[in-house]
């Protein structure tokens, strides 16, 4: 039998410059386009291409329509990329392991935050960057935790456990600290690329009415006490190696 394709057929692997070229309909013409659909075509295009080839003309080709056409749903690449990371991040609700607020104590609770997290990061380590580096909802939340959706429940969650104001916005600082070494690190060795991080430095008018938590705690969330974290972080690390030493 013979392996080439039967006429008018498209086999999987052609891309959707090729199809496009071969007078096929294209897939959008098939399901209707949508800023979901764009989104998620991009995520798909990072996660097996890395950032730097994503362009609006090629994720146009990929879903078969021109570029112009996303701008419908989408102002420009720069907001698409905010988008990503609104997606990526948002993956964590749909996580069964995750869960919003404390049901068996703080540890247990920032535990399965973490590992929720860096299941986020495992699955798109060609776009974990991006949370990084670029914001979606408030520039001075600190990656990678700034979804004010996650950031909120964190705070509301400690503060319920007994946390006070000062204590909740140290252990933020040292969670995200701790989090973001770790898993930049991680998804590194998976072959993403770091840099330059495109970081974004003005504010946005981004209404914090939704999250009292995140809005009273603000000015003591974008205080920057990095220094010291590392010197606590190393303190720490020598103090586990310490005790590794000792139980050999």
């Amino acid at each position: 039998m013979s392996d080439e394709p039967r006429a008018g057929s498209t086999p999987a692997h052609v891309d959707g410059d090729a199809a496009i070229i071969r007078g096929e309909e294209p897939p959008s013409a098939r399901v209707p386009l949508s800023r979901e659909r764009v989104v998620d075509a991009a995520v798909v295009f990072i996660d097996e291409h890395g950032l730097p080839g994503l362009s609006m003309r090629r994720l146009g080709a990929i879903l078969g329509v021109e570029a112009m056409s996303l701008y419908r749903y989408v102002p420009g690449r720069e907001q698409l990329l905010d988008a990503v990371v609104e997606r990526i991040v948002d993956e964590m609700a749909a996580d069964p392991d995750v869960i919003d607020r404390p049901e068996h104590g703080w540890q247990d609770f920032l535990q399965r935050l973490a590992h929720g997290i860096r299941r986020v990061a495992l699955r798109h380590p060609n776009a974990f960057p991006l949370v990084a580096s670029r914001p979606a909802e408030a520039p001075w939340l600190r990656p990678p935790l700034r979804s004010l959706r996650w950031v909120e429940a964190f705070l509301v969650g400690l503060g319920d456990e007994g946390f006070g104001d000062d204590a909740v916005a140290e252990a933020y600082r040292a969670f995200t600290s701790f989090l973001l070494g770790h898993l930049l690190l991680e998804v590194a060795s998976l072959g993403a690329d770091l840099g330059p991080l495109d970081v974004v430095e003005e504010d946005v008018d981004s209404s914090l009415a939704p999250y009292p938590a995140v809005r009273r705690l603000k000015p003591a969330l974008r205080q920057d006490h990095s220094a010291m974290e590392f010197e606590e972080s190393l303190e720490n690390l020598l103090q586990r190696m310490a005790l590794i030493k000792d139980e050999r």
